[in-house]
């Protein structure tokens, strides 16, 4: 018989507790879409997203997990009894901006306004403070470092905003791939998505629509080497739209993005039931400050040059 692709490592003593987390927003509003379906539409099209955080809600809860639902602003005011079910249910709630924009489209000023009035609905909502940030399409990379220096300002606690990886949609392949620093005089904590390395190349592991198309036994493989051999959390995520299988197709959308929008949709709820039974779950929070109490031990953020010079011009203005 053959070995498996993905051999599993054996058992440890203390399973590690990795971070679980939802980026709440509908089905419209993602970013395969972003050419096809204007904002203009969004308030013109019936929503789904709150059907859909309940399923997930209650898939955690059948699991007794608890976790992080970055929300989107925009859903939140529309959606405020859906924010205090979130919180009721024990889970965090953290700012995913307010309309998915991208940072990356944003001047620091611009962006500034966005992450406060997202947190400012959040909290109207949650009854609760935001300490947590993610960026929509982990749009934080080597174009907006300035964004760190303005969570910072805003007194955000933890950012989950980096993917590094290469990525046609996203990534900053030159970033640290576990928790890091990304400000020399702030206790910001940056906590990438997973990536694992297979054949010596770091890969994306850290869910969504790899976590559909993928098997099942790739991601289970790679937290375990995440957790067993590097020693450290893992930093998983998915979407509520991603459990609804029924939502409605756009069929004037590429063909490319049809594809990553709508394959695995059927088996995905069954499929997140055996990962968050399987290992180990918390709130993103949680990781964060367990990450920051090694403040000592992680990495700085290490920008070329000509980031750098760009970050400090940004903060003296």
């Amino acid at each position: 018989m053959n070995a498996p692709i993905f051999p599993l490592p054996g058992p440890e003593a203390t399973p590690i507790v990795n971070g679980l987390s939802v980026d709440v927003e509908d089905w419209f509003q993602v970013g395969a879409f972003e050419n096809v379906i204007a904002r203009g539409e969004w308030d013109s099209i019936k929503t789904r997203v709150e059907d859909n955080v309940y399923r997930v809600i209650d898939l955690f809860a059948a699991a007794d997990v608890r976790a992080t639902f970055f929300t989107l602003g925009w859903v939140a005011q529309r959606h405020p009894e859906m924010i205090r079910r979130i919180v009721a249910g024990g889970h965090e709630i953290a700012s995913h901006g307010y309309d998915h924009a991208r940072v990356f489209t944003f001047t620091r000023r611009e962006f500034a306004e966005d992450i406060r009035k997202a947190r400012s609905i959040l909290e109207d909502c949650a009854g609760v403070a935001v300490t947590g940030y993610r960026a929509p399409s982990f749009s934080i990379d080597q174009r907006t470092p300035w964004a760190f220096a303005e969570l910072a300002e805003q007194d955000y606690a933890y950012s989950s905003s980096v993917a590094p990886v290469v990525h046609d949609h996203y990534g900053w392949p030159e970033a640290p791939r576990f928790a890091f620093r990304p400000l020399p005089w702030s206790s910001l904590v940056e906590l990438p998505v997973t990536t694992a390395i297979l054949g010596g190349r770091r890969v994306a592991a850290g869910g969504g629509g790899f976590f559909r198309v993928l098997p099942y036994a790739f991601s289970r493989w790679a937290i375990r080497q995440v957790n067993r051999e590097e020693g450290r959390p893992a930093v998983f995520y998915f979407h509520p739209w991603e459990v609804d299988p029924d939502q409605p197709r756009v069929p004037h959308a590429p063909m490319r993005s049809r594809l990553r929008h709508y394959t695995g949709l059927s088996r995905m709820a069954d499929k997140l039931s055996d990962l968050v039974r399987e290992f180990r779950w918390g709130r993103m929070d949680v990781i964060a400050h367990r990450e920051a109490m090694r403040a000592g031990e992680l990495m700085p953020l290490e920008l070329s040059a000509e980031v750098a010079g760009a970050v400090s011009g940004e903060l003296a203005r």
